[in-house]
């Protein structure tokens, strides 16, 4: 990197500040300098670029085009340093590598394995944080997050864990007290995850008169129909072992393998802990 090609390190800290407070005053409170030194570091900023950076407009400062491009970048980088900054300041304070993830594949898929991870790294301590959330990886302080999906998450690091094409399953002694077509059957679902309704329309295996029953979360969901309460649509990675040990039986499957879960991770390289974690995952699926 050509250091002299970048302005005052100073200076760009002031512009950012201004321009995200869209105030010299609030900019200059914010770093603890005066209104006239965040003044003269904007202007000095503008001289060296040959670009006017900020206007007035009224009684707070707007950007201009060239400015807002400018800034936008002073927030990325400044916001990727003090990520950085963070992670090391935890790692040296002992903090837990930090999962979200939701509670179904908590439950039914990692917790089996998870025994696995703590023998073999006894060293790194790991909490879960099961919810239905999407969680801001970098403003929770979370490391990576296990999500369902197509793949599509963008500006992230992902890395597909294990495929999970819809299935529809129930169990056999339900599915010989309801002879006839899917759609006559009783059905569970859960309203956090629409996906599975809307697939099984398109496939046609539920009309408007197939009596539906919705549980609060997907977990309830998949409890009730191991209880024989219903047919229900879930991923395969969640019942694969039932399925195995014909304790569910399997009825339909998508063809498809877009869906699954992936393991997404901020951009850059990743910590120790988080890389140990992300090798050994991929190792079970």
């Amino acid at each position: 990197m050509n250091w002299r090609q970048v302005p005052s390190l100073s200076a760009l800290r002031a512009f950012e500040a201004a321009a995200r407070l869209e105030s010299l005053s609030d900019g200059a409170r914010e770093l603890n300098v005066t209104h006239a030194a965040i003044s003269q570091h904007v202007r000095s900023l503008e001289a060296e670029l040959g670009v006017a950076l900020m206007v007035r407009a009224g009684r707070r400062m707007a950007l201009t085009d060239e400015g807002a491009v400018l800034a936008a970048s002073l927030n990325d980088g400044f916001g990727t340093i003090a990520t950085g900054i963070a992670d090391l300041r935890d790692r040296a304070a002992g903090k837990p590598l930090t999962l979200s993830l939701t509670p179904a594949f908590a439950e039914n898929w990692l917790m089996p394995r998870l025994g696995g991870f703590w023998a073999a790294h006894p060293e790194i301590k790991l909490s879960l944080q099961p919810s239905h959330e999407l969680v801001d990886l970098e403003r929770d302080r979370i490391d990576a997050a296990i999500r369902f999906g197509d793949g599509n998450w963008p500006g992230m690091k992902v890395q597909r864990v294990v495929d999970a094409r819809f299935t529809v399953v129930a169990t056999p002694a339900l599915i010989a007290r309801h002879p006839g077509a899917l759609a006559t059957k009783p059905w569970l679902f859960s309203p956090g995850f629409n996906e599975a309704e809307l697939w099984s329309r398109r496939e046609g295996l539920i009309d408007d008169a197939t009596p539906i029953t919705r549980v609060d979360t997907s977990s309830l969901s998949l409890a009730a129909v191991r209880s024989g309460l219903g047919f229900s649509v879930q991923p395969i990675a969640l019942v694969a072992a039932d399925i195995e040990n014909d304790t569910l039986t399997l009825l339909h499957k998508d063809s498809s393998e877009r869906l699954g879960y992936d393991l997404v991770a901020r951009n850059g390289p990743m910590a120790p802990p988080l890389a140990a974690f992300v090798s050994w995952i991929h190792a079970q699926s």
